[in-house]
């Protein structure tokens, strides 16, 4: 019975320990991976530019942020281009250029849609949470409202119609584009945060929850014993 009780007891603080560990540590995984990433896009060109083009004695080896601080200034220097007269009618060249090669245009294109809703001043990407019956009557889902469905698929139906864009769980790199009938969706008095959340995690966080979620976590680790 001693030992019973040693070993459920080790489990409850091993199944904590996870709990803790497991969010923290892919978290830093992930954000160093994405620094490693973005940095090595420029840093060795930039280091070989300093050091053997300038003559800059910056060490032996590129410094590490080295290519992540050039990436940044580099997008903020095309921004700040494209803001005048002259950076428009460049990129206008461009883009007359790219638009006219095939295949490549086609990818040029929807990337360039998908970056305008999403950074663009007037993007409309995600801005509420909404009920929907899907995939049948009776059966309710969580869909994020785009925008106000318009052009030829509005044009091809009788009722007025929303985008709606409808993630996977657990996985929401993948999903759907329906157009829903404005008159059978529900607005959620929600952050679209928190319908993300409750999305990506199966419906086992609800809204509103915050870092306490871990305590209720630990709680259902102590139930298993």
């Amino acid at each position: 019975m001693k030992n019973s009780g040693l070993v459920k007891r080790f489990r409850l603080y091993f199944g904590t320990g996870l709990l803790v560990l497991v969010p923290f540590t892919l978290t830093v995984y992930i954000i160093s991976e994405l620094f490693s990433v973005v940095d090595g896009i420029l840093q060795q060109l930039v280091y070989d530019i300093l050091s053997n083009g300038l003559g800059l004695n910056i060490g032996d080896k590129p410094l590490p942020g080295l290519g992540f601080i050039t990436l940044i200034v580099l997008i903020t220097l095309v921004g700040i281009a494209t803001r005048n007269y002259f950076g428009r009618q460049l990129v206008h060249f461009g883009e007359f250029i790219v638009k006219r090669i095939p295949l490549i245009n086609r990818i040029y294109i929807t990337i360039q849609q998908i970056s305008n809703a999403f950074f663009g001043e007037q993007r409309e990407v995600f801005k509420r949470a909404v009920l929907f019956e899907y995939p049948r009557k009776g059966v309710w889902s969580i869909g994020f409202f785009t925008q106000d469905t318009r052009g030829v698929v509005q044009d091809a139906l009788e009722k007025d119609v929303v985008s709606i864009l409808a993630f996977t769980t657990p996985n929401p790199t993948s999903g759907y584009l329906l157009f829903v009938p404005k008159e059978d969706i529900i607005e959620l008095d929600m952050p679209v945060e928190e319908a993300l959340k409750l999305v990506i995690s199966g419906g086992t966080i609800s809204p509103g929850s915050n870092g306490s979620k871990h305590m209720e976590m630990t709680d259902s680790v102590a139930d298993l014993r």
